[in-house]
């Protein structure tokens, strides 16, 4: 059994990534749906979502959003993430490894961006 303070440890800790995945200022921020339905999961999607996740924490970004959705359709070629970029037409990039997710983010959000 875990103490109370070991609980409040790792809510703390967790607490980052909550932010990431449920940030109500939805209209002015960058938003990035990974497709996590059950062909997007065996084709690599959670580890797509988790370096976007990642990354996003690491670099301390602020107004970019990643979330998840069960399918985007059966002709796209999986992991799969839709970009939605306040202004402009949402972008759908197919067939993604955990480093080309991240290569998009960088694209979107420089690296100079906090």
């Amino acid at each position: 059994m875990k103490s109370i303070a070991d609980i409040m440890a790792i809510r703390d800790a967790m607490q980052s990534q909550i932010i990431l995945r449920d940030n109500a200022n939805a209209d002015n921020e960058i938003h990035i749906i990974v497709e996590m339905g059950t062909e997007g999961l065996a084709a690599g999607a959670r580890e797509v979502f988790n370096a976007l996740v990642d990354e996003i924490e690491e670099r301390q970004l602020k107004g970019v959003r990643v979330t998840r959705t069960g399918k985007f359709s059966e002709e796209t070629k999986k992991p799969a993430v839709e970009v939605r970029i306040p202004g402009k037409k949402p972008e759908l990039h197919q067939a993604l490894t955990a480093k080309k997710a991240v290569e998009i983010l960088e694209s979107i959000a420089p690296k100079t961006a906090k």
